[in-house]
């Protein structure tokens, strides 16, 4: 059990290639926009509206956002520096070491398998008022999770085995249907503001901050998970064309569009419906339909059906290239870096990633998800900017093509905000999250001991 703590030899590191590199500047800031707009837009944004903030909720998304911002600038600097598969696996494992860096890389492949459960959860509810149009339906009990009455919520299930066989398929093909998926997405939310905008009375914005400014720090916990996809760029680092350039471009695009984005649809739609109307997992569909848009509230219902599909895509692909790295570097069974000869695609890793993923999405409920995947997030965004300030210190002599300034001001500040959202956290969360680490720390020792033998 001796050197827990050894380094990877960044030399070592890029020796390694993917063979394939078809992703460019403008594929992976779709890619980002992909991950980020989605569940958080559609769902939480209603939700946290009603329970935490209220029309405040744009502050809760932009100190989100300022956070995560800093955060992404830290990501661009180390993928530029490192355009290797991993992410902020990668970046640990070559600033602190083994163990910390398996952790981390467990904590990554939580939050992108507990994003595919939340997002194909939250999709079924969009799909059942597109449904509604044609007076079909599902029965509720195929629809609700067992702690909500039901068997199983069989469109979420179902949702995330098909994008898993898309994902397989390849690179190039997923990447074609992904960027169509974005693009639909966008217009749909452009479509929300410019119509929502028409039904806006001022007097719903009245109180600003019905739960203080504690309700904002608690809604900007609560969002976090909605910035989450950004890091999604930095796993398909060796797939990247020109990763110097276009990981920090695509890094630091995605997520200044999604932010002004997140502002856009929390104005409107707390605007049009009072905010403590707005628990609902359909919230922009619903706030439309109660204005009396309901053509408009139809086409919101199938741009989501669409666009969120490139949320649970672009998640399933982050974590298979995670558990791609971790089992090329030994601390996983070979089976998860096995490739398909004709696809360059980590098969074995796809559809495990997509099988664990439909099972959580059928089972666990939503608001859950998203806290562990807050949990999670929070401390991986941590480790970034410790392992910026490591690198700094230890690896001057690095080619960056992009450096964040005031280090190490800005990383401090960053971490500690991530430690100020982490406390405002449920109980329940930090439990499970616990329980995870725990088991992760398990895996880890008994297949090091033992997994080579």
């Amino acid at each position: 059990m001796d050197n827990l703590f050894k380094k990877k030899e960044i030399s070592d590191l890029l020796t390694h290639t993917s063979g394939t590199k078809s992703l460019g500047s403008f594929d992976l800031t779709l890619m980002g926009i992909g991950t980020i707009i989605g569940t958080g837009i559609m769902v939480l944004t209603g939700i946290v509206a009603a329970k935490n903030a209220g029309p405040s909720i744009i502050f809760s998304f932009i100190l989100a956002g300022i956070i995560c911002g800093i955060v992404a600038l830290c990501y661009a600097e180390l993928g530029s520096a490192l355009p290797i598969s991993g992410s902020i696996y990668t970046y640990t494992y070559v600033s602190i070491g083994e163990f910390v860096a398996f952790l981390t890389g467990w904590c990554v492949l939580s939050i992108y398998l507990l994003s595919v459960a939340a997002v194909a959860n939250s999709w079924t509810s969009y799909f059942g008022n597109f449904l509604d149009l044609f007076n079909l339906s599902i029965p509720k009990n195929l629809t609700n999770i067992p702690g909500k009455g039901g068997i199983m919520n069989l469109p979420a299930i179902c949702v995330v085995l098909l994008i898993t066989w898309l994902v397989s398929r390849g690179t190039k093909e997923s990447k074609k249907v992904n960027n169509l998926m974005v693009l639909v997405k966008l217009c749909v939310i452009f479509l929300f503001i410019v119509v929502g905008s028409f039904y806006v009375k001022p007097s719903n914005w009245t109180p600003f901050f019905p739960f203080g400014i504690h309700g904002v720090i608690t809604g900007a916990a609560s969002v976090f998970f909605s910035f989450i996809g950004f890091d999604a760029i930095a796993t398909s680092a060796e797939e990247v064309k020109n990763p110097q350039r276009d990981l920090a471009f695509g890094i630091i695009a995605s997520l200044l569009i999604s932010t002004v984005l997140y502002i856009g649809v929390c104005l409107v739609m707390t605007g049009v419906v009072p905010f403590k109307e707005l628990n609902v997992p359909d919230a922009m569909a619903y706030v439309l339909k109660i204005s009396g848009a309901n053509l408009v509230s139809e086409i919101i219902s199938l741009g989501a059906i669409i666009g969120m599909l490139a949320v649970i895509l672009a998640c399933i692909y982050a974590s298979t290239r995670i558990l791609f790295v971790m089992s090329r570097d030994q601390l996983l069974p070979r089976k998860f870096s096995s490739v398909h000869a004709q696809s360059n695609v980590p098969t074995f890793s796809t559809y495990a990633v997509g099988t664990i993923g439909a099972i959580l999405a059928g089972f666990i409920d939503l608001k859950l998800l998203t806290n562990l995947v807050n949990i999670s997030a929070l401390l991986t965004f941590i480790m970034v900017t410790i392992s910026l300030m490591i690198l700094r210190k230890t690896k001057p002599e690095l080619k960056r093509s992009f450096k964040v300034p005031f280090v190490p001001i800005l990383p401090l500040i960053t971490l500690i905000c991530c430690i100020g959202l982490m406390i405002n956290l449920p109980l329940t969360t930090w439990i499970l999250f616990l329980v995870w680490l725990v088991l992760g720390m398990g895996v880890y020792l008994i297949y090091r001991k033992w997994g080579h033998s």
